[in-house]
């Protein structure tokens, strides 16, 4: 296995696509997520959905499905996605997929089908020195009331069919009960649903806390202002497709929303996407954004290895 290290000080591994490769250096890709968050591998110049999900395989990631996604995605094959549709010239801003839901993926797998002219960089953030990057109150007041994400589906945004897989609103209601999900079906058939998690967790294993969440990602201060606006003009403040508060309903203010972004920007790594490219992140440990960009972009992602990181899930 041949590993570099750039300036971005994101590892890269020079890759073979072979199963033989897999079996010899399986346990030494292990070893460099988990000191580094995540590696990019290669060379091994994946060209279709099925090839990545080969790759995931060999590396022996249990595929999971999504569930309570964001953004919507398609869907090539049994639990292998296309990335969040998300307008291109927009940055989706760090986060940890899924940090909201009970279940959560402990691996991801992007595969680079097609890389974009410009810019689409998937970078990354280790959640440990983002923790030690933000002021101390800050961290102290979501370490004890956790974060509430709250959402509305309606014609804006992923339907709640989208987003749970079903067009049953039973096997929604039963989905919610057991993931801690207070739902409300109104009377114009619009789902309004509110979750607490914690914003701070530990790193499995470890004697390490992290920051944990999509606090800044999923609120109403990231949006696009004239989105934002126009959202708010028709639906109202709590008809926006998703926002976020402290855990006691308190709304996060725009400047804890650019404070959480600025300590993102202190520690985040990446590399440009070539052809081919795979990159391997561990979820819990290590957020991850896309940057604008220019041109076609293909990335194909497996969420993997499902966990329930203790503590996560609030009343």
């Amino acid at each position: 296995m041949t590993h570099s290290e750039t300036s971005t000080r994101l590892p890269i591994v020079e890759a073979e696509n072979t199963a033989a490769w897999f079996a010899a250096n399986s346990q030494s890709l292990a070893s460099t997520v988990d000191e580094h968050g995540a590696v990019l591998l290669r060379g091994l110049d994946v060209t279709t959905p099925a090839e990545v999900a080969v790759v995931a395989d060999a590396l022996g990631i249990k595929r999971m499905t999504e569930r309570e996604s964001f953004a919507p995605r398609s869907t090539y094959a049994e639990a292998v996605y296309s990335s969040s549709g998300w307008p291109p010239d927009e940055p989706m801003c760090m986060h940890h997929e899924l940090s909201y839901a009970d279940e959560v993926p402990s691996r991801i797998l992007f595969g680079c089908l097609v890389a974009p002219k410009t810019g689409g960089d998937t970078e990354i953030a280790d959640a440990a020195k983002v923790l030690d990057a933000l002021p101390g109150d800050l961290v102290d007041r979501f370490a004890a009331e956790g974060w509430l994400l709250t959402r509305m589906y309606h014609e804006i945004g992923v339907s709640w069919q989208e987003a749970f897989g079903t067009d049953a609103p039973s096997a929604v209601d039963a989905y919610c009960a057991g993931a801690q999900v207070r739902r409300e079906w109104l009377p114009d058939g619009r789902l309004l649903t509110r979750q607490r998690r914690a914003a701070v967790v530990r790193r499995p294993g470890r004697d390490t806390s992290l920051w944990f969440n999509q606090i800044a990602f999923l609120n109403e201060w990231t949006m696009d202002p004239v989105i934002r606006e126009f959202l708010v003009d028709s639906y109202g403040p709590d008809g926006l497709p998703f926002n976020t508060a402290h855990g006691d309903g308190t709304p996060v203010t725009a400047e804890t929303v650019e404070t959480i972004n600025a300590a993102y920007d202190q520690v985040a790594v990446g590399e440009p996407w070539r052809d081919g490219d795979v990159l391997l992140v561990d979820n819990i440990r290590t957020a991850h954004s896309r940057a604008p960009y220019e041109g076609d972009r293909e990335i194909v992602v497996i969420l993997g290895d499902p966990v329930r990181p203790a503590g996560h899930v609030l009343p």
